[in-house]
């Protein structure tokens, strides 16, 4: 009989039509992959909960906007800290894992992120802007976003059951996304027309660029983990934090060099070995 590989399950909602992109594509290759170290299942979000004892460790990969299914995400995470699941990525960020109130304590900190707001007492404190940028504090992929002139501020619901936030809609000159497993950064691919945010090509960071990108994957302190530093470079040339997708970011595999991707794949393998042995 062959050796027993330790077992994944692998989260994944194959189904989703992700806007420009390809979620299914992304989750076959990389599970497929995986199937060299490891025996991999793949099931639904909605069917995590209820298979993970017999696993090993669950990958929660493309599994779509948790919205979409809050309740039962949320008895997944409950059910896997109280029985002490291997979950990667672990269920401790701090960023988008948790909503979008990491972004009004960065822009309290002084972090460099796009200045966000969540009461009509201070909308006065952003940048002057032509728009503002109006988004749902658990949104995700763009769902609920708009865009309001400064003079419809006022009249902007900021009550607990609306839970908004508010940004000056940046005139950035490009997106930039900065990979990581781990804390280790693997790779970076930039939106060169800022229309088409899906339209990416390699990117070749700076020192800066990666010092930048390294504070926050520092600051969320996850030690098991797949993240995605999204940013935008203004038209002075620094960058700002647009999101810090720490729960199940898209990888955009298919648009990295061969070598990129093993070298990524390598990456990802050792990750969940040390995660088998933490």
């Amino acid at each position: 009989m062959p050796p027993t590989q330790p077992r994944v399950l692998y989260v994944t909602d194959l189904a989703y039509p992700a806007r420009g992109r390809r979620y299914c594509d992304e989750d076959i290759f990389l599970s497929s992959r995986l199937r060299e170290d490891f025996d991999v299942a793949l099931c639904h979000p909605l069917d995590a909960a209820a298979l993970m004892d017999a696993f090993d460790a669950v990958v929660v990969r493309n599994s779509g906007p948790v919205l979409h299914y809050q309740a039962a995400y949320d008895d997944f995470a409950r059910r896997a800290a109280e029985g002490g699941a291997r979950v990667y990525n672990q269920l401790t960020g701090k960023a988008d894992m948790a909503g979008k109130q990491y972004l009004l304590d960065l822009t309290a900190a002084g972090h460099p992120v796009i200045p966000t707001v969540d009461r009509a007492a201070d909308t006065g404190l952003l940048p002057a802007a032509d728009e503002y940028v109006v988004k749902p504090r658990l949104g995700a992929d763009s769902i609920g976003l708009r865009f309001v002139p400064r003079e419809e501020l006022a009249d902007l619901s900021f009550g607990p059951s609306d839970g908004v936030l508010v940004q000056p809609r940046i005139r950035f000159r490009y997106e930039v996304s900065f990979y990581f497993v781990d804390d280790t950064f693997q790779y970076a691919l930039h939106a060169p027309d800022p229309a088409r945010r899906w339209e990416l090509v390699p990117y070749e960071p700076t020192a800066d660029d990666l010092a930048f990108a390294q504070r926050f994957v520092d600051w969320n302190g996850i030690a098991h983990g797949i993240q995605r530093v999204d940013a935008c470079r203004t038209p002075e040339g620094g960058l700002l934090l647009v999101e810090l997708e720490d729960l199940n970011p898209y990888l955009s595999l298919d648009l990295v060099a061969p070598g990129t991707r093993d070298a990524f794949v390598g990456a990802f393998t050792a990750a969940l070995h040390r995660l088998l042995e933490s």
